[in-house]
């Protein structure tokens, strides 16, 4: 049975990155803050008694659940008000970089030069880019396994698909991001 305090820490954890797929998928910072908020608020609430084990797997099912959620009321709010745009609207502004954990200003790169640090600073922008544009699942699964550190298994769980699925997602995934970037003359 996780603590309150093991329940705050892992909601701390969980926060930014959450926040950041939830951009990807709704490319809006607003909703995407209010499916996170909604997500960690019913995990508090139905399921603050679990073990703190499970607590990451049963987050990232209602997160998925949460975003589903919004898409159906945007679909219905579109279907009902299909005259007002907007309800189409999409905000791609985001000022946050994918990997900005990997990269700090703290970093040891005090002798990188301008040029450089613009070109890694593009490069990130076009990861991201790639990313947001790949397919919902595959995105999803991409995220899961590679950003959130989820196995397989539990990836699959809060998916609600099959193992296999995800991995068919992943490599998908990988292969297009790889060639998108490849024929932008990104190697990693």
């Amino acid at each position: 049975m996780a603590t309150e305090q093991e329940l705050s820490d892992f909601l701390k954890s969980v926060e930014r990155r959450a926040f950041k797929r939830s951009v990807y998928h709704v490319r809006d910072e607003e909703a995407a803050l209010d499916i996170v908020q909604d997500s960690m608020m019913k995990l508090a609430q139905h399921y603050g008694d679990k073990p703190a084990a499970e607590l990451p797997m049963l987050f990232q099912r209602i997160l998925s659940n949460c975003t589903l959620d919004w898409f159906r009321r945007q679909k219905t709010r579109r279907a009902l008000f299909s005259n007002l745009s907007d309800f189409d609207s999409v905000d791609e502004d985001g000022d946050f970089d994918l990997l900005e954990n990997f990269v700090s200003p703290t970093d040891s790169r005090e002798a990188e030069s301008a040029e450089d640090t613009t070109r890694r600073t593009q490069i990130f922008q076009e990861i991201e880019e790639q990313i947001a544009a790949l397919p919902g699942r595959q995105r999803e699964a991409f995220l899961m396994r590679y950003w959130e550190e989820m196995d397989v298994a539990e990836t699959a769980a809060a998916m609600g698909c099959s193992e296999g699925s995800v991995k068919t997602h992943c490599s998908r995934a990988v292969h297009a991001l790889s060639k998108a970037l490849k024929a932008k003359g990104i190697s990693l």
